[in-house]
C-alpha cells in the first residue's frame, strides 16, 4: 500500500476540499440532475448528460482524496527537533553559488506542491538533492539547463 507523506497544512487542505465536495458540490449536482431529468427525453438532454459527467468527475475526486487521506503519513515538522538537516516539511533557503540569488522552498508532499507558493514536491530534483543535507552544505542539482550548485543557507521548521 502506497503511503503519501504530507504536511499538516496539506492534510487540512485536502480535508477542506473533501468537505466542500461532499457538502456543497455533490448536493448541487444531484439537484441539477433532478432538474435536467424533468426536462424530458434523457437521450437528447445535454444538461442531463453534462451534469452526470460532472458528477462522475466529482465522485472520482472524492474517492481520490479519501484514499490519499486514508493512506497519508502526516508529518508535523514543528514537533521534530531542529538539527539543521533538511527533512520533509522543512523550509529551506538556498543560494545559487554562481549568482548568489537565494530562494526559499518548503519541501512538501506531491499533492501540496505549488512552485509559485514556494512549495516543492519531495520527489522533485531539487528536494531530492537537499534532503539529508545540512546548513552550509553545497548541493548539485541537475536542471534542464545543466548542473547548478546551491548552498544551503538556512533550514527552518515552520
Amino acid at each position: 500500500m502506497t503511503k503519501y507523506p504530507m504536511t499538516v497544512q496539506g492534510a487540512r487542505a485536502l480535508e477542506e476540499e473533501l468537505a466542500h465536495l461532499t457538502k456543497v458540490v455533490r448536493p448541487k449536482l444531484s439537484q441539477d440532475i433532478g432538474t435536467a431529468r424533468e426536462l424530458g427525453d434523457l437521450k437528447e438532454n445535454a444538461e442531463y448528460h453534462a451534469a452526470r459527467e460532472q458528477q462522475g468527475m466529482v465522485e472520482a475526486r472524492i474517492r481520490d482524496i479519501e484514499g490519499r487521506l486514508q493512506h497519508a503519513v502526516i508529518i508535523d515538522v514543528t514537533t521534530i527537533a531542529h538539527t539543521g538537516k533538511v527533512i520533509f516539511g522543512t523550509t529551506v533557503e538556498i543560494a545559487n553559488c554562481e549568482t548568489d540569488e537565494s530562494v526559499t522552498y518548503q519541501i512538501v508532499g506531491e499533492d501540496e506542491a505549488d512552485i509559485k507558493a514556494g512549495k516543492i514536491s519531495v520527489g522533485s530534483p531539487i528536494a531530492r538533492a537537499l534532503v539529508g543535507k545540512e546548513e552550509g552544505d553545497v548541493v548539485v542539482v541537475q536542471t534542464p539547463s545543466g548542473k547548478v550548485e546551491y548552498e544551503i543557507v538556512e533550514v527552518r521548521h515552520l
